[in-house]
C-alpha cells in the first residue's frame, strides 16, 4: 500500500498502474491541459504542472518507489524535488520539435534549435540634438571570440579528451543512504572541474591557456536615427560572445535620451517655457528661440493680444521627427510673463496723472469694487507694503495657497504657475 496517492490521482490512474497506463495517462492528460492549447485558462497551466511533475515522479522507479513507501516529503529528503522543467518533460515524451507531436501547439514550447551564446546589452545615452538630427556612434566593446590558434579546441588537435568521470557533462550524480533514505545529488565532476574535458598543462593552447576563446576588441557603428525614444533597441545579431559549439551572442544597445536644459520632450512634441516682460505681453514683440538643430526661430507676439501669466501658445511642425515619418510633432511655448516692481519716475517717484491716462486709454476699465462700505460707515485708509522674507518668515506662506513641500523656500506670496508640458 503507497503512503501517498495524490500523484496517482492526478494522473487518474490506480497505485499499481504499468508503465504503459502511466504513460497513456500523461499523454492524454498534457495534451487535453498544454498551455498553448489553453491560453485564456490559468487553471490548465497549473494542471499541466502537476501533471507533468506527477508523471516524471512516476515514470522513474527509483523515484516511485521511494514515494510510495515515504511520500512527497521522502521526495525532499531523497533530492527528488528537482526535476525538469514541464515544457522540457513535454518536449522529451513527445519527442521535441521532430516527433509525431512536435509544433503542434504553435511557439509555446522551448525552442529546439542549437544553443546561443549570451547577449550584451549596453545603455546608450544621446543628447536631444543628436535624436533630432540623427547620427552615427561609434561604440567599442570587449567579447569573446573563438581561439585562432587552437580554432576553440584549447589545446593540440587530439590532446583534448573527454573527461572519463563524467562523460563529458562536467557534472557527477552521486547517491548516499542515510538510513531508510536514499539521497541523490548532483555535484561538479572533481576530475575536469566541471570543463568536461581533460587537457593536460603542456599540450594546453599558449594562445588562450585552453580556456577556447580569446578576449576582442570591437567597434560598432550605432545609427542612432531621427525621432527615436527611450527604451528604443538597436540589435547586432551574431556580434556578441563566441563560444565553441553554440550560435554567436547578439549586442543590443538600448536608447536613452539625456535630459535637456531648455526643452522638455512628449512623444513627437516639444515644449519650451518663455519669459516676456509685461510690455512685450501687452504690446507685443519678438522672441527669439534657439532648436536644436542650430536655427534660432524668431517668434512675434501680436500687440493687444495679452499673454497672459501661464498660457501655452504653439508651433506647429516644429517638434520632434517622427521615428520613420515625415512629418514632425508641434513646439508648445509657455510664457512666464515678469512684473516690473514698480511704475513711475525712475527715481522712485509715483506715476503721474499723464502716465495713469495713457494706461486707462488702452487697458479695460477698472472692475467694480466687490463690496463697497455704505455711506454712513467709518473708513480707514491704508496703503500696501512689500513683503519681508527675512521679518515674516513664514507667515505669509499660505497667501498663494498652497501647501507642497516644494514651495517651502519660495519667496511668500510669489507667483506660482504650474508647467503644462508635464
Amino acid at each position: 500500500m503507497v503512503k501517498d496517492q495524490k500523484f496517482y490521482d492526478i494522473l487518474g490512474v490506480a497505485p499499481d498502474a504499468t508503465e504503459a497506463q502511466l504513460k497513456s495517462a500523461y499523454k492524454k492528460g498534457a495534451l487535453k491541459h498544454h498551455p498553448d492549447k489553453n491560453a485564456h485558462n490559468p487553471d490548465a497551466a497549473e494542471k499541466f504542472k502537476d501533471l507533468s511533475h506527477a508523471y516524471e515522479v512516476l515514470s522513474d522507479p527509483e523515484k516511485r518507489q521511494i514515494y510510495d513507501q515515504y511520500g512527497e516529503e521522502g521526495l525532499e529528503q531523497g533530492g527528488g524535488g528537482g526535476g525538469m522543467a514541464a515544457e522540457d518533460l513535454f518536449a522529451q515524451f513527445f519527442g521535441g520539435g521532430g516527433g509525431p507531436f512536435g509544433g503542434m501547439f504553435g511557439g509555446g514550447m522551448r525552442e529546439q534549435g542549437p544553443k546561443k551564446a549570451r547577449t550584451i546589452s549596453h545603455v546608450h545615452k544621446v543628447s536631444l540634438e543628436d535624436i533630432y538630427r540623427g547620427k552615427v556612434s561609434k561604440l567599442a566593446l570587449q567579447k569573446s571570440v573563438i581561439c585562432p590558434k587552437c580554432d576553440g579546441r584549447g589545446g593540440k588537435e587530439g590532446a583534448v579528451k573527454k573527461c572519463a568521470g563524467c562523460d563529458g557533462r562536467g557534472m557527477k550524480h552521486m547517491m548516499r543512504q542515510m538510513g531508510p533514505m536514499i539521497q541523490r545529488f548532483q555535484t561538479v565532476c572533481p576530475d575536469c572541474q566541471g570543463e568536461g574535458e581533460i587537457i593536460r598543462d603542456r599540450d594546453r593552447c599558449k594562445q588562450c591557456n585552453g580556456k577556447k576563446t580569446i578576449i576582442e576588441r570591437k567597434v560598432l557603428h550605432v545609427h542612432v536615427d531621427r525621432g527615436v525614444k527611450s527604451g528604443h533597441r538597436i540589435e547586432f545579431r551574431g556580434e556578441g560572445d563566441q563560444l565553441p559549439g553554440v550560435e554567436p551572442g547578439d549586442v543590443v544597445f538600448e536608447i536613452e535620451q539625456k535630459p535637456h536644459p531648455r526643452f522638455q520632450r512628449k512623444d513627437d512634441d516639444l515644449f519650451y517655457h518663455a519669459e516676456v516682460d509685461l510690455l512685450t505681453a501687452l504690446a507685443g514683440g519678438k522672441i527669439h528661440i534657439e532648436h536644436l538643430d542650430e536655427r534660432w526661430l524668431t517668434v512675434d507676439v501680436i500687440p493687444g493680444e495679452c499673454i497672459t501669466p501661464g498660457e501655452v501658445k504653439v508651433i506647429r511642425g516644429q517638434g520632434m521627427p517622427s521615428y520613420r515619418h515625415h512629418d514632425h510633432g508641434n513646439l508648445y511655448i509657455q510664457f512666464d510673463v515678469k512684473f516690473p516692481e514698480r511704475l513711475g519716475g525712475e527715481d522712485g517717484a509715483p506715476m503721474s496723472e499723464e502716465q495713469i491716462k495713457a494706461l486707462e486709454s488702452v487697458l479695460p476699465p477698472r472692475a467694480a469694487a466687490a463690496a463697497a462700505p455704505p455711506t454712513d460707515a467709518m473708513v480707514e485708509d491704508f496703503t500696501l507694503e512689500t513683503v519681508d522674507a527675512a521679518r515674516e518668515g513664514g507667515r505669509a506662506r499660505g497667501i498663494a495657497g498652497s501647501t507642497d513641500d516644494d514651495d517651502d523656500e519660495m519667496h511668500p506670496g510669489a507667483e506660482r504657475v504650474q508647467c503644462a508640458s508635464q
